[in-house]
């Protein structure tokens, strides 16, 4: 606004000024006083002097606003960062790296995978508002856990303390038997795979997408991921193939595409802990049972001994969980197999199920 003004002011100024010294040059002439050359002289010089000042209003704008985005940094600087590393922090060790220091391994490759403990959790993302209310359970180390219940009931809520995006007010987060607020939050971190339910892709070719899960992956790498994911006849049928534009957000390709997509990526990463949350949840039934198969033979592998959590309203997609844990309010309900929840006289994942 302040730049509008100043434009429109000088604007209106030098086309008055500048009209009248024609006008005065124009009578000075008809006087004799002045030759043609003085009226080009006068002209000149006005529009010498108006760019300049011109030009003084648009650095004056600039100026204003690198000041404004300054402050805004500065504030931005100001804000706690609330998670961070403790003083000696404990670096989480690869399955592999621990397998290789242990003289016992579960007779798979020699891959020790995780086991994540929640233990007395209580937390809201408000003071006022409490998600979970001293939740207690087990996800058992290289076995497909599901979490289910109704909406709000703090389902994903498990994965963000999990990934240490917020620490519990209070009990404690354990994996591999240590204190998350021990572990050092990039190896925490880098052991941790997410299929989120609306997967963030950035408008690029569908290969630099792929690569975000691992930057540093080869080609070959990359290439392998996708056919895992399968999604290499979809890759076929484009005319630019991976160099394809996926668009704003992944718009310009269909929502079974995106989620391979993030499969693809996690496949990639490589991680011993596995999160789903509501992976399937946009998707018709035919693309929801292809993604589910590309997820069982990626993750329930005898080569893969991955400890996967799913996060799912449609229980269809857990039904073959080894454990599901039911939350209700924040609080675990009931714990136990599809079977077991079932044949459980006033079960609410019966009630669910039903």
């Amino acid at each position: 606004q302040s730049l509008a003004f100043l434009n429109s002011g000088q604007n209106l100024i030098f086309t008055s000024a500048l009209t009248l010294m024609m006008y005065m040059g124009c009578k000075g002439i008809l006087l004799g006083d002045y030759s043609v050359g003085d009226l080009v002289l006068i002209n000149q010089l006005v529009f010498q002097l108006s760019v300049p000042l011109n030009f003084l209003g648009s650095v004056y704008r600039e100026l204003k606003q690198s000041l404004i985005d300054m402050e805004s940094l500065f504030k931005i600087q100001t804000n706690e960062v609330k998670i961070q590393n403790c003083e000696n922090p404990v670096k989480l060790l690869t399955p592999a790296e621990r397998a290789q220091g242990s003289n016992k391994a579960d007779g798979s490759n020699g891959i020790i995978p995780f086991e994540i403990r929640f233990e007395n959790v209580t937390f809201g993302y408000t003071p006022e508002r409490k998600i979970l209310h001293n939740a207690s359970f087990t996800i058992p180390a290289g076995l497909k856990t599901a979490s289910v219940g109704p909406s709000g009931s703090g389902k994903s809520t498990i994965l963000k303390l999990a990934f240490r995006f917020y620490d519990p007010q209070e009990g404690k987060i354990f994996i591999d038997g240590k204190d998350v607020k021990t572990l050092d939050l990039d190896s925490l971190r880098r052991q941790i795979g997410v299929v989120p339910q609306d997967s963030p892709l950035f408008n690029d070719t569908i290969y630099e997408n792929v690569k975000f899960g691992r930057i540093d992956a080869s080609k070959e790498e990359i290439s392998q991921a996708i056919e895992k994911a399968q999604m290499n006849k979809f890759i076929e049928k484009l005319p630019k193939g991976l160099e394809t534009i996926v668009g704003e957000r992944g718009l310009m390709i269909s929502g079974g595409e995106k989620q391979r997509l993030a499969i693809a990526r996690v496949l990639l990463k490589n991680t011993p802990i596995m999160f789903f949350d509501e992976a399937t949840s946009a998707l018709d039934t035919q693309t929801e049972q292809a993604i589910l198969k590309t997820i069982k033979q990626n993750f329930k592998s005898e080569e893969n001994r991955t400890t996967s959590v799913y996060i799912a309203h449609r229980l269809r997609s857990i039904a073959d969980a080894d454990k599901i844990i039911v939350l209700e309010n924040g609080r675990v309900k009931e714990q136990g197999s599809h079977q077991e929840l079932l044949n459980t006289e006033g079960s609410l994942y019966k009630d669910l199920w039903n």
